[in-house]
């Protein structure tokens, strides 16, 4: 019986032992600086598209050296850019956050807004209008709001981006600053919001013209052409072109004679070289990391929506341009080992949304697929309301594939309001393409799968979203003519996502179990031991973290 005491008395005191000389005190260790990517349009599948041509030091160093979680959905729709966003650093959805599409209409008063409108404050660093912009209308705060307020407003948190809304929701209502580039310039602007002048740091950088130095190189591509997967989809029907050229092919000539269309820049992989060029710069002289507390750096990445847009998603453009972002993320990633250390660093890669194969891609392939003419079909529409109830422009328009209907003109005409909704039903129902129709208000008695009815609902905002949400077939969208692509739908191609974490605290490994995007901002959370944002509907991913 000694012995068995002896030896339980020696274990206690090796385990004590351990504790003390070892003290674990997770609320005051957190990496120097947290670095968001997002990849603006990127498809999940793209991580593996071009795997075997991306270096060692962009995806492929964040996928050996990362935590990869393979079956990231968007869990809401439309699946647009401001909406992901502000879910990703919300941990939120529309019903919550507010920011119901790139664009939207406040529903009593019938007015369409853009996202991160705000007329209350003035451009910085050009006489443009492109700097009236805040974060004002997203309704709860993000991950990035609450280090700050964990840190009493010690962090600092930037966000840049070519997309004024891809620098500005991320950053959240108490961001030291947020950029995105101007077309009137060339260069990074902000707003009033934030500052009454730039930093001399931007100034200088602005004053270097790298959008000039990167225009006057015109685009080829980085390989020799018959080396590219997509290289015999070069110069097809599905391709948009540039202005002033007579075919979608290599090489681009992006300057007229040495006269820059600055906003030519978003439609090349350059856009994004640029974009990270401003966040090493961000990095270096505001200090990022090097602080006596956690900063946060939030990098979207615009161009390659932009890019995909114009070509589709099968384009000799869309590879180089995805070749080209792996070598300037392996260029990134040494930059922030050589300013903070590796390992010191947090970094995370995502999307805000995919993209769809353009239809005429698929239908040349026997694949059902079709454009919807929205356009066509509201004037339809429209015409068949007024002959029923007497009154022009009942229907505002099918934004964010809802019917938002034209409300003051319904109540100054005392119209019924429920009898409009269901003549637009029957009306719909029948139009080519379309699934299903569904009154906002019975999407739950539905009969549509269940994870439909949640994306729905999570999108539905009563004072921004449409009274009818419209669904239409696999393969179908409406928008952007018959060339390149775009997105919206509930649809895998576009909500499934790439999710890739790297560095301080993420444990090296890849899951298929589902996670959602709301799900990224509750993770970051956990990670540096702060409360997760005040809308977040989302669970840390427990499986990524040490």
């Amino acid at each position: 019986m000694k012995k068995y005491l002896i030896l339980l008395l020696l274990i206690a005191n090796v385990s004590f032992g351990q504790q003390t000389t070892n003290p674990v005190n997770p609320g005051l260790r957190r990496p120097k600086l947290v670095v968001g990517l997002v990849v603006d349009q990127m498809r999940w599948d793209y991580l593996y598209r071009y795997y075997d041509r991306y270096a060692a030091g962009g995806f492929k160093r964040m996928l050996n050296e990362g935590f990869s979680c393979e079956n990231t959905q968007i869990d809401y729709i439309p699946t647009v850019t401001a909406i992901g966003h502000a879910t990703i650093y919300t941990g939120s959805v529309p019903a919550i956050h507010g920011i119901a599409g790139n664009d939207f209409v406040i529903q009593q008063t019938g007015k369409e807004i853009y996202c991160t409108d705000d007329a209350s404050v003035q451009t910085v660093g050009s006489t443009s209008k492109a700097g009236w912009m805040s974060p004002r209308n997203m309704l709860s705060n993000t991950v990035s709001d609450e280090l700050r307020l964990a840190t009493n407003f010690k962090s600092k948190v930037i966000g840049i981006a070519m997309k004024d809304r891809g620098g500005i929701l991320p950053a959240g209502h108490t961001a030291n600053a947020a950029y995105w580039y101007d077309d009137l310039t060339g260069g990074w602007i902000t707003s009033t919001y934030y500052m009454k002048d730039l930093p001399e740091w931007v100034k200088n950088f602005n004053g270097q013209k790298k959008a000039d130095a990167y225009l006057k190189q015109d685009w080829n591509t980085l390989y020799p052409l018959a080396t590219y997967t997509q290289s015999t989809a070069d110069n097809t029907p599905y391709e948009g072109k540039f202005p002033g050229q007579t075919a979608p092919v290599f090489p681009v000539k992006l300057s007229n004679n040495g006269v820059f269309e600055y906003k030519t820049l978003r439609n090349t992989p350059f856009g994004n070289s640029f974009t990270l060029d401003m966040a090493m710069a961000a990095i270096s002289n505001e200090k990022l990391g090097k602080n006596t507390v956690t900063d946060f750096l939030a990098v979207s990445l615009s161009s390659t929506d932009y890019i995909g847009h114009q070509f589709g998603i099968n384009a000799v453009e869309i590879e180089d341009t995805y070749l080209r972002l792996d070598q300037d993320l392996a260029k990134f990633f040494g930059f922030l080992d050589q300013q903070l250390g590796k390992g010191n660093y947090t970094v995370f890669l995502s999307a805000d949304h995919g993209a769809a194969h353009n239809p005429n891609f698929l239908l040349d392939r026997k694949i059902p697929a079709g454009f919807w003419n929205a356009k066509k079909i509201t004037e339809e529409l429209n015409g068949l309301l007024e002959t029923k109830f007497g009154v022009k422009n009942l229907v505002i328009s099918f934004q964010n594939y809802q019917v938002n209907l034209n409300n003051p003109l319904i109540a100054e005409h005392n119209l019924n309001e429920q009898s409009i909704i269901w003549n637009c039903i029957d009306f719909l129902k029948k139009q080519e393409g379309v699934a299903n129709v569904i009154p906002q208000q019975e999407v739950q008695i539905s009969t549509l799968p269940e994870g439909i009815r949640g994306r729905i609902q999570n999108g539905y905002h009563p004072q921004r979203s449409g009274a009818v949400q419209i669904l239409l077939q696999p393969g179908w969208y409406s928008g952007y003519g018959t060339t390149g692509t775009t997105h919206g739908t509930w649809n895998p191609y576009d909500a499934h996502i790439p999710l890739v974490f790297m560095g301080w605290g993420i444990k090296p490994g890849r899951s298929f179990e589902p996670v959602n995007m709301t799900d990224i901002a509750p993770t970051l959370a956990a990670l540096l031991h702060i409360q997760m944002p005040n809308g977040s509907i989302g669970k840390p991913i427990t499986a990524v973290l040490k």
